[in-house]
């Protein structure tokens, strides 16, 4: 019945979508991405679970989303603001790259990494700490940086980006409550266009931060369908009914934001199926429109342009049916002044399945 109420929904959706004015900008931008709402739309009519997604193009500022505002389970996605915190600490001068930490006991976790089974008292430095963090996603790594750099200055950081739905409740243990992990697209959109324009913390702390998304070995999910060699920085997250990817494609030094989220998943297979063919249409019609954008004389892609607010080409397009036993509605901005209303909703985070551990429930990628 729930999953009736959802394409409901969403059939009612794409019927005021098509009817529905656009502004003026969005007019002149029909194309590619003019139908990619639909599509991200149609594609949600077949998710596995909950999903929640935004993309956005970094040359215009156009970016379209399925819910982009609901609060959903960050599993290791959370570590892109542990590793935010941690250079803005580097700026203030607190510690260097160099700073040397030690296993404590507290810091380990069974899950994903090398230092998982690791002595205490074994050294790590801060840039060794960072890199297994995010590239292999090393839950004692992350326990190290959130000891050192504290937990509340992490949480304070991001509120003070205007990011509101990203918070990080408790160490990162794989057989934890994943609901102390928490984020949205939108706010990993933010924070990654940030990363890509050099403007988070600062420039140097931004291309240090983008080298260490680009080096990810977990490359199963938004990378796997699109062309080799193609520059992404992105991080996975993954934790008992939870599957996330978010991250930065360069598409002919080009860059676009994608964050795709699920949760609710009844199995890891599908979920990964969704957030690859997400990427790969992602992919297509960013492709599609960057030729025109070029063919029309737009201009590309600024590095220190300022990262202004998303346009989006429609209304943020809510999935879940009030009273459904999943329901969440996306805090999302104001829609369009000449955009078609959408049906106002409590606002609720959504909640994950009970954490039981199972085969699937360690934090891998």
């Amino acid at each position: 019945m729930v999953r009736f109420f959802r394409r409901f929904t969403i059939v009612c959706t794409l019927a005021v979508l098509a009817g529905a004015p656009l502004s003026v900008r969005a007019m002149e931008m029909r194309g590619p991405l003019d139908t990619l709402q639909l599509q991200l739309a149609t594609a949600t009519m077949h998710a596995p679970g909950n999903v929640a997604l935004e993309v956005k193009d970094l040359a215009t500022g156009f970016s379209t989303a399925i819910n982009a505002g609901a609060n959903m389970p960050a599993a290791s996605t959370i570590k892109i603001p542990v590793m935010v915190e941690v250079f803005r600490q580097m700026s203030q001068g607190k510690f260097d790259l160099n700073k040397v930490l030690h296993v404590q006991g507290s810091d380990r976790d069974w899950g994903w990494g090398d230092l998982a089974d690791a002595k205490r008292g074994t050294a790590r430095t801060v840039s060794q700490l960072l890199w297994l963090m995010i590239t292999e996603s090393d839950n004692t790594a992350t326990n190290m940086l959130i000891r050192l750099v504290g937990r509340p200055h992490i949480n304070t950081t991001m509120r003070d980006l205007g990011l509101q739905n990203t918070r990080l409740g408790d160490y990162i243990r794989s057989d934890g409550d994943i609901r102390s992990l928490r984020t949205s697209p939108s706010d990993m959109v933010r924070l990654l266009e940030q990363i890509a324009r050099a403007q988070l913390v600062d420039e140097w702390s931004s291309r240090e931060m983008l080298a260490i998304l680009s080096g990810q070995h977990h490359n199963g999910l938004i990378p796997a369908p699109l062309p080799k060699g193609l520059s992404i920085a992105h991080k996975t997250g993954t934790l008992h009914d939870t599957l996330n990817d978010v991250g930065i494609v360069y598409l002919r030094n080009e860059p676009y934001v994608i964050a795709v989220m699920t949760t609710h998943l009844p199995s890891l297979d599908l979920g990964r199926r969704f957030i690859r063919h997400i990427s790969k249409m992602a992919f297509s019609s960013f492709e599609r429109f960057a030729r025109w954008r070029a063919d029309t004389g737009l201009p590309g892609f600024a590095l220190n342009a300022p990262a202004g607010t998303s346009q989006p080409l429609a209304p943020d397009v809510p999935m879940w049916v009030t009273g459904s036993p999943n329901a969440a509605t996306p805090q999302s901005g104001p829609p369009a002044a000449d955009a078609a209303p959408l049906p106002a909703t409590p606002a609720t985070e959504v909640p994950p399945a009970a954490a039981t551990p199972s085969p699937e429930a360690t934090d891998e990628p």
